[in-house]
């Protein structure tokens, strides 16, 4: 999620948007006058997975979420970790599941949350046991799995396909998966 900075963090100078040429064109940046501290905001990696577990896919329901959605596992990168391993400590640590075999399914743009979403499929062993982080999950054939039309939910219909399966969109968020 992109942080708004008003102030910087090097000198405490109030930041504004300062046009500057970068790469052989001009880009207007939150930028320090003072000291000339750069603001990027650069999207933020996120982790996802399509959980495969027994033959289903496991959609979970985060405890903040005020709807009934339920979504895929995800969470944010570490320093020192490549994706891979990311998503492995994700799974273990949301549901207790360990994964065996791990695919990139695809990389999907998520901007209005300034995130690039990195999804794998993970074929997962064990028995569910959710962290308090998530509120409740449940497992669907693939083919009863509705999507979303945004985000993980672009990336779960794209692994549908790529298993024969056409995808199924809900029309509202708040509906469930």
């Amino acid at each position: 999620m992109s942080v708004d900075y008003k102030y910087c963090p090097v000198c405490a100078s109030p930041l504004a948007m300062l046009g500057q040429e970068e790469d052989g064109g001009f880009k207007e940046r939150l930028r320090c006058a003072g000291c000339g501290f750069t603001h990027w905001n650069n999207p933020t990696p996120v982790l996802a997975a399509i959980v495969e577990l027994d033959g289903q896919v496991l959609l979970a329901r985060n405890a903040a979420w005020t709807s009934r959605m339920f979504g895929l596992i995800t969470g944010f990168m570490e320093a020192g970790e490549t994706p891979e391993e990311g998503i492995r400590r994700e799974i273990a640590e949301e549901t207790s599941l360990q994964v065996g075999a791990l695919q990139l399914v695809g990389v999907h743009d998520f901007q209005r949350m300034n995130q690039i979403i990195i999804t794998y499929h993970a074929v997962a062993q064990g028995e569910v046991h959710l962290s308090p982080e998530l509120v409740e999950y449940k497992l669907l054939a693939p083919e009863q799995v509705k999507c979303w039309r945004a985000g993980t939910g672009l990336a779960l219909a794209d692994w549908l396909r790529s298993r024969g399966h056409e995808p199924q969109f809900m029309e509202d968020f708040s509906s469930g998966a």
